[in-house]
């Protein structure tokens, strides 16, 4: 036996599961690794990067793919692809770090609780955006604005028709002006303060709970009637391609809305250094949400892939395809901004002591539908664009819940029998644990999620690379890749892996902890006991899986480590392929004799 079998060690052999199945094209995993860039929750909260610095935040983003980005969804499809196996079980290459593979299952089952809201938000807007005049328009928010007054709240309507300014208080001062699509949120929740802590009250929203509700209901549909791989991955493929069509339509709408569609398309493209400087500190969230929502995402969609898949240039497609719909949805934002900012600075002309302030609250979902409003054929549009929001949310829910199921069949070999009735008991699940998320208490959760699954994604990367380039060893990751890929791997890139892509990977951790923590304190009670539990808490697998492993183990301390850090059972699952692996590596150790042998001789 070439390489180390568990029965060595005492345990239970791992099965791999032969009916798991294989992407029914081979261009599914594009598809999958592209749409992992719907990371809706990303934009609801770093839209500020493409705000502020446009089209140039790209070049940073660029220098991150040839850093650290590509090279870690190299590593990671090297892993699924090589074992066929999911986040989980993939770390049979160092069973004593197995811990991550359970962290990744805790924060994946954490980010499902609260991702529903990008789902139930715009299912919300597209139904309404059905009825005749849409609520958010200036004559429909006369219907559901009753208990608004002139002093309480002013919005953007009240400038649209050159309403005078309530009395000045003071010498200079400022108005500020809500927007109608926010309000109607706000008041899908009986007016109350939304996402703050000391605001009084408890009120979930019957509307939102409903679209949650009919979410997970279509999600389980999905996973019931698709119950192979093949079919899903079909489902996924057109509704990705749906997704791209739509997103590059509302691009295409979203650009003829400036005054000046022209200059502001330049602008986006080359903006003033300042701007450009004032945008860097948020880059780092868009190269993190590369990776999917939670992690391991890249892993078990990768252990679909065909064994000589070519991973490094689908990770170069996958990437440059994920910048592209970053760019889409950025310059939605950055048009939303510039539409907001004609109208205020247009006003404040005509008041030099005083000047209004329009509040832009989750932009890309809310501030946006105000916008459309005052397109011609507005209600299209809108059905057209949170349509197009609603489908993405399903695909990056759909994805997520694929890679932590598959995980899970693949760790756990009694649930192998009993996919669909598992499956559909998480669904279910995941959907109570998400009914917070319908109060106005929770629907801004993922604020402070996001953050937090940014600080534990980075933090599992860099053990990712500790695992696999220092741990199972660089000479041997080297030799399996090139075997699996049946290409060279230069040297020069396994030291970027080692030295060069760890380093931007702990400034990355550094401030996204930083950011974390100033989240933290705008927190309630119930948010950090989540934040504890799917978080923090799922920290102690590291340590306790080791302490579990090695008692499993016989011998000294020392020999109890090394046999536990040894990859156990870790081989293509093909027979052909496996049987290819152990030549390979009884060539290997011939070299490795003879190369002492000759050593030996010379001395």
């Amino acid at each position: 036996m070439i390489y180390e079998s568990s029965y060595d060690s005492g345990r239970l052999p791992y099965k791999p599961d032969l009916a798991r199945g294989y992407w029914s094209k081979s261009s599914d995993f594009i598809f999958t690794g592209i749409s992992l860039a719907f990371r809706l929750d990303v934009f609801s909260m770093a839209w500020i990067v493409f705000t502020y610095a446009g089209c140039v935040s790209v070049i940073l983003y660029i220098g991150a793919l040839f850093l650290f980005v590509v090279p870690l969804f190299v590593m990671q499809s090297f892993l699924g692809q090589f074992s066929s196996s999911g986040f989980i079980s993939a770390f049979r290459i160092a069973p004593l770090f197995k811990g991550i593979g359970y962290i990744s299952l805790a924060v994946n089952l954490g980010v499902l609780t609260y991702y529903s809201v990008f789902a139930a938000v715009p299912l919300l807007y597209l139904i309404h955006s059905l009825r005749p005049t849409l609520p958010w328009s200036c004559e429909g928010i006369k219907h559901w604005s009753y208990n608004f007054t002139e002093n309480e709240v002013r919005h953007l309507c009240h400038i649209l028709s050159n309403d005078t300014l309530p009395p000045k208080k003071t010498y200079f001062w400022s108005v500020v002006h809500q927007i109608p699509s926010n309000l109607f949120l706000n008041s899908r929740f009986n007016h109350m303060k939304l996402f703050e802590p000391q605001s009084e009250g408890f009120y979930i929203s019957w509307e939102v709970l409903l679209c949650t509700l009919l979410t997970w209901s279509l999600i389980a549909a999905i996973f019931y009637k698709c119950n192979s791989l093949e079919k899903l991955s079909t489902v996924l493929r057109y509704s990705i391609f749906t997704a791209i069509i739509l997103l590059l339509i509302a691009v295409i709408r979203f650009a003829l809305v400036p005054q000046n569609p022209w200059l502001s398309l330049f602008d986006f493209f080359l903006p003033s250094w300042d701007r450009q400087l004032e945008s860097f500190a948020s880059v780092g969230i868009f190269v993190i949400s590369a990776f999917g929502a939670g992690w391991g995402t890249i892993i078990s969609l990768a252990s679909f892939n065909k064994f000589k898949t070519k991973i490094t240039q689908n990770s170069w497609i996958v990437c440059f395809g994920q910048m592209l719909v970053f760019f889409c949805f950025g310059y939605i934002v950055y048009v939303t901004d510039i539409f907001y900012d004609e109208i205020r600075e247009a006003y404040n002309s005509k008041e030099p002591d005083s000047w209004v302030y329009i509040t832009k609250m989750w932009i890309l979902f809310l501030s946006t539908g105000s916008v459309m409003a005052e397109m011609s054929w507005s209600n299209l549009w809108c059905i057209l664009y949170y349509a197009m929001l609603f489908l993405t949310a399903l695909i990056t829910i759909s994805i997520s819940l694929l890679s932590t199921l598959q995980s899970i069949f693949d760790e756990f070999e009694g649930y192998r029998t009993r996919k669909t009735e598992v499956s559909l008991i998480v669904i279910g699940l995941l959907g109570i644990c998400s009914l917070y998320t319908c109060s106005n208490k929770g629907v801004f959760l993922h604020v402070i999620f996001s953050n937090d699954t940014v600080v534990t994604q980075t933090a599992l990367n860099l053990l990712l690379f500790f695992v696999v380039l220092w741990v199972y060893g660089r000479v041997r990751f080297q030799r399996d890749l090139e075997f699996m890929l049946s290409q060279s791997f230069s040297t020069c890139k396994i030291y970027v892996l080692r030295f060069v892509s760890p380093l931007c990977l702990i400034a990355l951790l550094l401030a996204a902890i930083f950011i974390s923590v100033l989240y933290h304190y705008l927190g309630t009670t119930v948010v950090q006991i989540a934040a504890l539990l799917f978080i923090v808490l799922p920290w102690l697998y590291v340590p306790g899986y080791m302490t579990y492993i090695m008692l499993q183990t016989t011998g000294t301390f020392k020999t109890r480590f090394k046999r536990c850090c040894r990859p156990m059972d870790w081989y293509p699952v093909a027979l052909e392929d496996r049987q290819r692996y152990e030549q390979t590596m009884r060539n290997t150790d011939m070299t490795h004799q003879l190369h002492e042998l000759e050593e030996e001789t010379m001395t």
